[in-house]
């Protein structure tokens, strides 16, 4: 689905700020929204918000990229490892960017034209170029990647990608570990171990439509409706007791009221999934509130399994968040989110460094609102928000935003 609106606007961020990743100019947190400094994007159209680890990214409607923060490992793409605490364009970047994708210390940007460009650290793999290098500060393409590619993703330090085709494609060993030890003395599969994209086994009969990831996880969903997970499964996010599956397996409908899923997101170890009539479901970690409900069956565990991640894996299945039904846009942080519905922003979830924006530290466990907001556009990082807001104060930035989901 697609909105889109002409006002005068700014942008506000709240949260994690160590690296200058809420583009305010300084590396102080905030647990409020305060506005971000927005001299290089006035008269700019916004399509994406988002974040990583440490960093921002911005891309405006005409393929323009903008970053800010955490920069160690060259994530910002920028030719140098400094890090940047106001949104600065990136020079680099010659071609439109229509989607990104922030894991913790790198980003992949995928172009109008399918190719797939990534920045920042190497050291598991996770830009899709080999093991040659370990962080790149210069954007490199992912050259095996031959067909146009759709949709990407990044989790912790492993990445994904939809061709096309309806093929999905990972790489980075960031789950290599997690599936050493539990499928041992079972092979690690080469999905889970490449440092180049390598083709994902089990959706031979399904078309993807997009992806996301977490921690140590992976989702497809397809353009039927149906979603995959595969990864760990520590904290039930993967809606089994099996602590690790190697391969996609396949959500059965009949969690999520039996509808098709048409809007996917993802943090560090839940899930958020938004069915066609618009009703949200969430499983996953629930101890610092990020599901936005009770979570009685989070107690459950599975005990049979001989390993510590069997003893330890949780039993977590969908349920309904009744407040978010109708919710046009999500955004997942690492354990936080943010959603909007009609003009309020409503925010749940880990609160440690503000990034709830009600000015405490203490966790949400029910989707509350945040004041004085009126959003237009919503992003996260690991440990931040972010929001395009309408602003009748302003009177000289004219701009358009334009929300997309993948509905």
């Amino acid at each position: 689905m697609e909105t889109s609106s002409r006002t005068e606007f700014c942008l506000q961020s709240w949260g994690a700020n160590s690296y200058g990743q809420l583009g305010q100019g300084h590396v102080e947190d905030q647990p409020e929204p305060r506005l971000s400094e927005i001299d290089a994007l006035q008269h700019k159209a916004v399509r994406t918000l988002t974040g990583g680890g440490g960093h921002s990214v911005v891309i405006t409607e005409n393929g323009e990229v903008f970053v800010c923060g955490q920069n160690n490992r060259g994530q910002l793409g920028l030719g140098h490892i400094s890090d940047i605490t106001t949104l600065q364009i990136s020079p680099s970047l010659n071609q439109r960017v229509s989607k990104v994708a922030c894991g913790w210390e790198f980003t992949i940007f995928l172009s109008d034209s399918g190719r797939v460009l990534a920045c920042g650290s190497n050291a598991f793999g996770q830009l899709g170029v080999g093991k040659s290098l370990s962080h790149s500060a210069d954007l490199l393409v992912v050259e095996s990647l031959k067909d146009p590619v759709v949709s990407v993703a990044a989790g912790l330090r492993h990445s994904l990608a939809v061709t096309v085709s309806g093929c999905v494609y990972q790489w980075g060993t960031g789950l290599c570990s997690h599936a050493k030890r539990a499928l041992s003395p079972r092979p690690v599969p080469s999905h889970l171990s490449s440092a180049v994209p390598c083709l994902v086994p089990g959706l031979d009969h399904k078309t993807a439509h997009m992806v996301t990831a977490g921690l140590a996880h992976c989702v497809c969903l397809t353009g039927d409706g149906d979603l995959f997970l595969w990864g760990s499964n520590k904290h039930g996010q993967l809606t089994t007791t099996e602590p690790f599956l190697s391969s996609p397996a396949l959500v059965k409908r009949s969690l999520v009221g039996g509808e098709k899923v048409v809007l996917v997101c993802s943090g560090w170890t839940h899930i958020v999934a938004q069915t066609e009539s618009g009703r949200v479901f969430t499983w996953g970690r629930g101890d610092y509130g990020q599901l936005g409900r009770q979570t009685s069956q989070y107690a459950e565990r599975q005990m049979t399994g001989p390993s510590a991640e069997s003893r330890n894996t949780v039993v977590s299945l969908p349920a309904e968040v009744e407040v978010l039904c109708g919710a046009t846009q999500i955004a997942c942080g690492s354990e936080h989110n943010l959603a909007i519905l009609g003009a309020r922003l409503l925010t749940w979830g880990w609160n440690e460094h503000g990034m709830c924006g009600d000015g405490s530290q203490n966790d949400i466990f029910q989707p509350q609102l945040v004041s004085g907001v009126t959003p237009l556009l919503i992003g996260c990082g690991a440990g931040h928000s972010m929001a395009v807001i309408t602003d009748s104060t302003q009177n000289s930035a004219s701009t358009s935003v334009t929300s997309e989901q993948e509905h």
